[in-house]
């Protein structure tokens, strides 16, 4: 009885996984670059145009551009 509890609790994690990218390759590249220009003192956010410092807040601006291109990105979490 025990030994079938432990096979249904495996499968269960197995089919959590998904087999697909959930970020396209084009999505990388465009973080990959909004987190250079941080490193570099020249990434700028949206309207006040202040300094990004946080490289949260970097990936986040490289996400965002991305989705704007249309490229595979999920959606934002609200």
């Amino acid at each position: 009885m025990a030994t079938k509890k432990a096979a249904k609790k495996s499968s269960k994690k197995s089919a959590k996984k998904s087999s697909t990218r959930k970020y396209s390759p084009s999505a990388g590249k465009n973080v990959e670059r909004e987190m250079k220009e941080m490193k570099q003192g020249k990434l700028k956010s949206g309207r006040s145009g202040k300094k990004v410092t946080n490289p949260k807040q970097a990936i986040a601006i490289g996400l965002s551009e991305a989705r704007k291109a249309g490229k595979k990105v999920p959606k934002k979490k609200s």
